[in-house]
């Protein structure tokens, strides 16, 4: 990819440091039913593995790779790269469009694409690289570690995508670490956003709330979106605790986090379920609504935030969309 095209996707807000339909019925329920008290009080998952479909792919692309690829490509899995997160970046130089990588080699890693996320978060993510990079083939990728051989993560970086596959290297990070959603927006206006659903969703639990509640709730000014440190059981949240909901506003929460998950594979899911269980559960998330940039002065909440002593998912739909998502487990003492 040439620098002239990489300018002309410039993000001016995308910080380099680290509105409006619902997802499929199936999809989100299918991420909903491990949100129940059951799935909460059961038994603890694994996450992916070695023989996850992506992980799988992971491995032959990584074994592909020529020795002036892996020049390029691969780094020791404890290299700083790793741990960068950004809503607009390129790990590594070479695009997957460019002749440095072979035909098989990029259907290697479409299928580690698609094997990261459920059918329906699939084609969302397809239509948002299209949109905002002209597809897969403007996105870089690089290899830390070796599969096999120890610890590794595969990470593809680009326009408002960042995707890991680990076979579950990193204990209790769920998707092998932060990643990244957006999208931009069409007109500036947020409800032709293709993550939107998951606003109109949150604005449901917001307009669930007493008075009181909400006031608890909404703060004027959201915290900077890289801001997605894990703080553990010591740590200070914004909004309102869930564990001060009634039921009902309850079950709305718990559906929210299924509809946001539900882009996702079954793997990861299951494993930010061990993770949330393992912190106290839903009732120890906060969420919090941000007057902030409020687009078109609609009062649905256009940056919003779910955080607690392991998870973080903060949400800024405006001017379009950065999502940073941090789930992981945080050891205790």
């Amino acid at each position: 990819m040439s620098s002239s095209n990489r300018k002309s996707n410039a993000c001016p807000d995308c910080n380099s440091v680290n509105r409006r339909t619902f997802v499929k019925a199936v999809a989100g329920a299918s991420a909903l039913a491990l949100l129940s008290t059951r799935s909460l009080s059961a038994g603890l998952f694994s996450g992916p593995s070695l023989n996850s479909a992506s992980e799988t792919a992971v491995s032959e692309f990584f074994k592909s790779l020529t020795d002036v690829q892996k020049k390029t490509l691969c780094f020791p899995f404890e290299h700083e790269l790793r741990q960068r997160i950004s809503a607009n970046w390129h790990v590594t130089e070479p695009t997957l469009g460019e002749t440095f990588y072979t035909s098989p080699q990029r259907e290697m890693i479409s299928r580690i694409v698609k094997g990261l996320c459920s059918e329906e978060g699939h084609t969302r993510m397809q239509k948002q690289m299209d949109d905002d990079a002209g597809g897969l083939h403007e996105f870089s990728v690089a290899m830390f570690g070796e599969p096999g051989a120890g610890p590794f993560e595969f990470m593809l970086t680009g326009r408002h995508l960042t995707l890991r596959a680990d076979g579950n290297s990193v204990d209790k990070a769920a998707f092998g670490g932060p990643i990244v959603y957006g999208h931009d927006q069409v007109d500036k206006d947020a409800s032709k956003n293709i993550y939107f659903y998951q606003t109109q969703q949150t604005d449901k639990v917001f307009r669930s709330l007493t008075e009181d509640q909400a006031a608890r709730a909404l703060l004027t000014s959201a915290p900077k979106e890289t801001e997605v440190q894990l703080q553990g059981d010591s740590g200070k949240f914004l909004g309102i605790k869930v564990a001060d909901l009634k039921s009902e506003q309850k079950s709305e929460v718990e559906k929210t986090l299924g509809i946001l998950l539900a882009p996702y594979r079954k793997e990861d899911v299951e494993e930010v379920m061990e993770i949330l269980k393992d912190s106290g559960g839903v009732d120890h998330l906060h969420m919090a609504f941000f007057q902030q940039e409020d687009i078109g002065g609609d009062k649905t909440w256009d940056i919003w935030r779910v955080e607690g002593p392991s998870f973080v998912w903060h949400f800024r739909g405006a001017p379009h969309v950065h999502a940073y998502i941090n789930i992981g487990h945080v050891k205790k003492g």
